[in-house]
């Protein structure tokens, strides 16, 4: 296959799947139920890491969670009371369990505690330094007293990316051995595809309306499609 044949190829696929009728059943309907930045990314981040299985049950067991959070997860991670904590336990899809959850919780309330996105979670902290922020108002204030150099291009890769948001998700003390399963990097030899599809929902731009892009530091030229032994399988046919 020559490479336009190649490209035709491609551009009919992404018109057959990249539409709004796909959503209904696919895990992005999770975090399209909706608006609230925060609520997207932690829908949308639940609903990538239990990607695997039937998308029908994939699907439940989202929107079982979320009705847990009372259908509100950006509140609830900031504001829970230890006693609402209870809701979560005995929360289980398939090998992710009550454990997990409580973790990813706790993780979701320290982030926020200090950022209002997620995407600073993929930042590495050697970024600032090196020239990752462009502006002034993108500059943490416990971070205002650092050296500052601005740059508009990114200095480090989406492996990178990855790399520091596996060590930053588990810097809280006491995090669970069994939780570590869940979160994927490269550095473990991992195609890491459900964080992959995680960032392509927040940060490729989308007209048709499936894609967030709610994500600015990020770029979608950035992004990567990650290639194992089943893309490679379907890529040979």
């Amino acid at each position: 296959m020559d490479f336009l044949a190649l490209q035709n190829f491609l551009d009919s696929k992404v018109e057959q799947y990249n539409r709004p009728e796909f959503i209904a059943n696919d895990p992005i309907c999770i975090p399209h139920l909706f608006a609230k930045k925060q609520d997207i990314e932690i829908a949308g981040f639940f609903a990538a890491i239990l990607a695997w299985g039937q998308r029908k049950t994939i699907i439940n067991k989202c929107r079982e969670l979320l009705n847990r959070m009372d259908n509100s997860p950006h509140e609830f991670v900031l504001n829970h009371q230890d006693t609402d904590l209870k809701q979560l336990l005995q929360f289980k899809h398939r090998t992710f369990n009550d454990t997990d959850l409580l973790y990813f919780i706790a993780f979701f309330k320290a982030h926020y505690a200090k950022y209002n996105s997620l995407e600073h979670a993929f930042i590495p902290k050697n970024a600032f330094q090196n020239g990752y922020w462009e502006t002034m108002s993108d500059l943490p204030s416990f971070e205002m007293s650092s050296a500052v150099c601005f740059a508009s291009d990114l200095n480090f890769t989406i492996e990178q990316s990855l790399n520091y948001f596996r060590s930053y998700f588990f810097s809280l003390e006491d995090f669970p051995h069994r939780t570590k399963k869940h979160i994927s990097s490269p550095a473990q030899k991992s195609t890491c595809k459900r964080l992959n599809m995680f960032l392509r929902w927040m940060v490729r731009k989308d007209t048709k309306g499936v894609d967030f892009g709610i994500w600015e530091t990020l770029k979608p030229e950035h992004l990567i499609c990650p290639c194992d032994v089943h893309v490679d399988r379907v890529g040979r046919l």
